[in-house]
């Protein structure tokens, strides 16, 4: 049942590949999604979900992200033919065929239990999305597609000497040497300290270049940016969580060998610097994606301070945050794209009046912002809120003080350009781009917004058993 995880998204892409239809092809993305999400089911449901000797392996951490991610693509995969249809001019067989294959490379790095395996599927979802960030075929977009693989790329090759380090460090342990995760924890105890150290000073930087923790971050803006909106929201709400499952893998062995408060101590570092970047570079900020794309850098940010500061209540809050801020930009990166496509361009001296043009995405863009920054009812607020509290119980006043800060230093700085954009007056179109709301670019944001509504209303059961089994497999040594 595994690799069916994986091959389900793959032969879907390989038959979208082969489709000469361009009118019909961008509807198996979403046929693919719903087929892998009904694997995932599937397989939640069976006791074990293991393969090649443990290469793969579904374990609680793992179910928490292949569940949110199947379900956040399913969502964004059902907003590609109404993007499509109205972008006819271009070709989209590339488009689909990749957005397909993330989804498979993206299933492969949750369900890898094996250092290389797992960081051959990271290097594999890179060049997966690379082209689909280059779909507009512009000098921006060929500048960000180049950005994009050469600072993720530079990343993971320091993931890649952090690997060799720990497999290195499993040496003296005094058995095999393995890469395994679950015999890695095992012997965690018996890893070389100062191998161990170094192994994660640069896992943290490899995948946190691609997780966008500042300062590794500086891909993230161009490439949000410049992508389809699709495309901006699955690099934001999906392809950013793949990574920190990568850095949570490494802190497992980290923390199992008692050296978790000195990991903890770099992520809670790293956590609030992030934030403080976003907060600043999202001041007058002059592209409307550009603010979400530092808002996705402030919320990476968060993860990690969640992890920094440790306990159960702590990591249960950053995993919850996976899925409110995923969510919660799979929601405002699509509402950005249709203002994007009514007004024909990014800068937001000329986005005014959005609320007038294209009343249902400047609304939801709005309400999207408010969500964002941690306003109640929406999910965000509950997971920020636990953040925010499990720091203070756990006595860390000054960096809970600091998050508050921070978080109200980017509402300040989101705001100011978002109310522009929503609540100005509208901006004289210099032609009629003849793009209006309709119910295939709307009802995926309408969708998004229900979800994180309802997360912030209730959190279901099932939701929260697996999230404390997925906190307690985490810290369990």
């Amino acid at each position: 049942m595994a690799i069916w995880l994986v091959l389900c998204p793959v032969l879907f892409a390989g038959v979208a590949f082969a489709v000469p239809s361009e009118r019909w092809r961008p509807w198996l993305v979403p046929l693919g999604a719903a087929m892998h999400l009904a694997l995932v089911v599937l397989c939640l449901q069976q006791p074990e979900v293991t393969a090649f000797q443990h290469w793969l392996r579904l374990d609680p951490l793992g179910k928490v992200f292949l569940l949110f991610i199947s379900v956040f693509f399913l969502i964004c995969a059902s907003y590609t033919p109404g993007y499509l249809a109205h972008d006819h001019k271009r070709s989209n067989r590339v488009l689909c065929t990749c957005l397909l294959l993330s989804l498979g490379t993206m299933t492969l790095v949750i369900i890898s239990h094996h250092l290389g395996l797992m960081w051959i599927a990271v290097e594999a979802t890179t060049l997966s999305t690379a082209p689909c960030i280059y779909f507009n075929h512009n000098p921006r977009s060929l500048e960000a597609t180049w950005k994009y693989l050469l600072i993720c790329s530079v990343g993971i090759a320091l993931a890649l000497m952090g690997s060799f380090f720990l497999a290195y460090a499993s040496l003296f342990s005094g058995e095999h040497s393995t890469l395994l995760f679950d015999d890695l924890v095992r012997l965690a105890p018996k890893l070389d300290v100062r191998w161990l150290h170094v192994a994660f000073v640069l896992t943290l930087v490899g995948y946190g270049t691609k997780m966008g923790l500042a300062p590794m971050h500086t891909w993230l803006p161009d490439a949000h940016s410049e992508s389809p909106a699709l495309v901006s929201a699955l690099l934001s709400g999906a392809l950013l969580n793949c990574a920190f499952l990568g850095i949570l893998r490494i802190f497992q062995i980290c923390d199992a060998a008692g050296e978790g408060p000195y990991a903890r101590r770099m992520l809670l570092f790293i956590g609030l610097f992030s934030m403080a970047i976003a907060a600043v570079s999202m001041a007058r900020q002059r592209d409307i994606k550009r603010i979400v794309a530092y808002s996705s850098v402030e919320h990476m940010g968060m993860l990690a301070f969640g992890i920094g500061i440790g306990g159960a209540a702590a990591v249960f809050a950053a995993l919850l945050h996976v899925i409110h801020n995923g969510m919660t930009k799979g929601w405002l990166f699509l509402s950005a794209g249709n203002i994007y496509h009514a007004f024909g361009t990014k800068d937001t001296d000329k986005l005014q009046g959005a609320l007038r043009r294209v009343p249902f995405s400047g609304w939801m863009f709005l309400l999207g912002f408010l969500a964002i920054t941690g306003s109640p009812p929406f999910g965000p607020f509950v997971s920020e809120f636990q953040l925010i509290v499990a720091s203070f119980t756990a006595q860390h006043y000054w960096a809970g003080g600091l998050f508050l800060a921070l978080l109200l230093l980017v509402f300040i700085g989101m705001g100011y350009t978002i109310f522009g954009i929503s609540l100005g007056r509208p901006a004289q179109l210099e032609s009629d781009r003849g793009f209006q709301d309709s119910f295939g670019t709307g009802f995926p944001i309408l969708l998004y917004m229900s979800l994180i509504l309802l997360l912030g209303l209730y959190n279901p059961p099932f939701l929260t058993t697996m999230l404390h089994d997925a906190a307690a497999f985490l810290e369990a040594h």
